[in-house]
């Protein structure tokens, strides 16, 4: 049912901090104008933990309205309670979402097989009409659900048949391969990882649900297609021309604090909505607890948007064309990069 590219959609937010639904609207607009296979609503990158409820659902059901008939919607459900992630699921299915994402639970650490038994097994019983995509990412959860559960969970729930794979561990995607088979589906969740876990034989990834294609979404839609059908010397040339963008989901840098150097991590969305912000795009700023960029980081960011643009100017353009901006222009605007970031650590 899923394959080629998925926008994680970022949650774009008004100057006060509330939700900009005009803007989010713009947004899908903008993936579905580009050929987008389908958009994700309030995952990790659209800041599912500092949204409420209330914005939350109706995030996604705006996002399930712009879509229907147009292109697939998921709806991030997830949560680190199951009871939350039945009434997430819940509404979802009433709006009429196409799917729903449930993130490993997150802090409380279960083990694989409660996230499996008390987690994932309970929302698919309740709505075995939904499909049900398990979303894997330790490095953001502290926990993770092994293959053998995501196995099990396909034979007893037909609806559980696709997992969002941001372990960036190949082994263990081969694994889930071997494990569920071959009618299983393995979606990407590292921009940079995709092409390789589409192309390995003991993976075969049928796409990305993806991050960047909220800049990119035509070029990264037509690279997983390209790699669906057997052209790869598409996919890696566009791959190669969007490398830049595709390194940057998140951005680690060595700070100079005045107590000493210290490691900081600009983490997924921060770059990506700042790149937003910097093109002109509906986009704001983070909600706290996450800010803004530090210099360095700006620097790497505003750099691999400058290549990606230098690699092939039509990759950036249709954000110029649907938004009415210049893109190069924007790119060089100093004053725009200086109000994305920090002015001292």
């Amino acid at each position: 049912m899923f394959k080629g590219c998925y926008t994680a959609s970022v949650t774009p937010m008004r100057a006060d901090g509330t939700v900009d639904y005009e803007g989010l609207e713009r947004l899908i607009e903008f993936q579905i104008d580009n050929g987008i296979d389908g958009v994700l609503a309030v995952g990790t990158t659209g800041e599912s933990p500092t949204l409420l409820w209330e914005e939350h659902n109706e995030v996604i059901e705006r996002t399930v309205k712009v879509t229907k008939g147009r292109c697939q919607s998921i709806a991030g459900t997830g949560s680190n309670s199951t009871r939350e992630a039945l009434a997430g699921t819940e509404h979802a299915a009433h709006v009429g979402a196409d799917a729903v994402l449930l993130v490993d639970p997150y802090y409380n650490g279960p083990s694989s097989l409660e996230i499996r038994r008390e987690y994932v097994a309970p929302v698919a019983a309740e709505f075995p009409d939904m499909p049900i995509i398990p979303y894997i990412i330790p490095g953001r959860t502290g926990t993770m659900m092994h293959p053998e559960d995501l196995a099990m969970l396909f034979e007893q729930y037909p609806n559980v048949s696709t997992v969002k794979e941001a372990t960036g561990d190949y082994d263990n995607m081969a694994k889930t391969r071997a494990v569920c088979g071959p009618g299983y589906t393995i979606m990407s969740g590292d921009d940079d990882r995709t092409v390789a876990m589409m192309k390995r034989h003991d993976i075969r990834a049928a796409g990305v649900i993806s991050v960047m294609s909220n800049v990119v979404p035509g070029p990264l839609t037509r690279m997983t297609h390209a790699l669906n059908d057997g052209d790869a010397a598409t996919a890696d040339r566009i791959a190669a021309d969007l490398a830049p963008l595709l390194g940057i989901v998140g951005v680690t840098t060595m700070e100079n604090s005045p107590k000493g150097v210290v490691p900081c991590k600009s983490r997924n969305p921060i770059p990506v909505k700042s790149l937003m912000r910097l093109l002109g795009m509906p986009s704001g700023a983070c909600r706290r607890p996450l800010g803004k960029l530090t210099p360095q980081a700006a620097v790497i960011v505003v750099a691999a948007a400058r290549q990606v643009w230098a690699n092939d100017p039509a990759l950036l353009q249709p954000i110029g064309d649907a938004f009415g901006v210049d893109i190069e222009a924007r790119l060089a605007d100093q004053s725009a990069i200086d109000a994305l970031v920090y002015s001292e650590y």
